[in-house]
């Protein structure tokens, strides 16, 4: 995911909007505690997220894969005052870093977290009339494609569809013939950024942010 020389990573972070003290100390507990720490969103494309949400200024956002609650925090900088953040994940053994970072962050009551399965959970999560502001996936790639279509039609006109991971370290350039037959997160990633390309119902990019971000905006 190194795109960036890590001394030209380094500029670019030094001229940033510097880290959260909350965001910087949950770093280096998922380092120490959690599984797989190179899945979380870190400090550049943590301000990224916080950008977008504090020009939106949600009211709802749905974040579909929580890991450790890092770009839950993130996200939720640019929440309304009543607004609120749901985030599903189906993995029990991260639960407890992200609640206690959750509360060092005074965002208790601000975010939710639902663990299970997110194709089970996100139906349920809004009444008939509500509808979601931005929606930020970064769970299984192999359901990104499901995902987008279970919570298109509850996102409001010029709202926002962020999903993460869409580069694979590079991997979506890989010949079809070249491709491990089992890869089947590489072929579903794909997939899903061919889907977003022929949407008609969106403006998308695809942005070579650290493993690349999708974004879609609404029409």
């Amino acid at each position: 995911m190194d795109f960036l020389p890590q001394d030209l990573e380094n500029y670019v972070l030094a001229h940033s909007q510097n880290e959260l003290p909350v965001l910087k100390e949950l770093d280096r507990q998922t380092h120490l505690r959690a599984n797989k720490p190179r899945m979380l969103s870190g400090h550049l494309q943590g301000n990224f997220l916080q950008m977008i949400s504090r020009l939106m200024q949600p009211k709802r956002i749905l974040e579909i894969g929580t890991y450790t609650g890092y770009s839950a925090i993130c996200l939720a900088q640019g929440l309304q005052e009543n607004g609120i953040l749901h985030t599903v994940d189906n993995n029990v053994e991260q639960e407890s870093i992200t609640k206690e970072f959750v509360q060092k962050a005074g965002l208790e009551d601000k975010i939710r977290l639902h663990l299970g399965n997110a194709a089970d959970i996100i139906p349920t999560i809004l009444t008939e009339k509500e509808e979601w502001d931005m929606v930020f996936i970064d769970a299984d790639k192999s359901n990104y494609s499901l995902y987008y279509d279970l919570v298109f039609d509850k996102v409001r006109k010029g709202g926002v569809i962020i999903a993460d991971n869409v580069l694979w370290s590079g991997k979506v350039l890989i010949d079809e013939k070249n491709r491990k037959k089992n890869d089947k997160d590489t072929r579903a990633l794909i997939d899903f950024n061919q889907k977003n390309n022929q949407d008609n119902r969106t403006f998308h990019t695809l942005l070579p942010l650290r493993d690349g971000l999708m974004m879609a905006i609404k029409n």
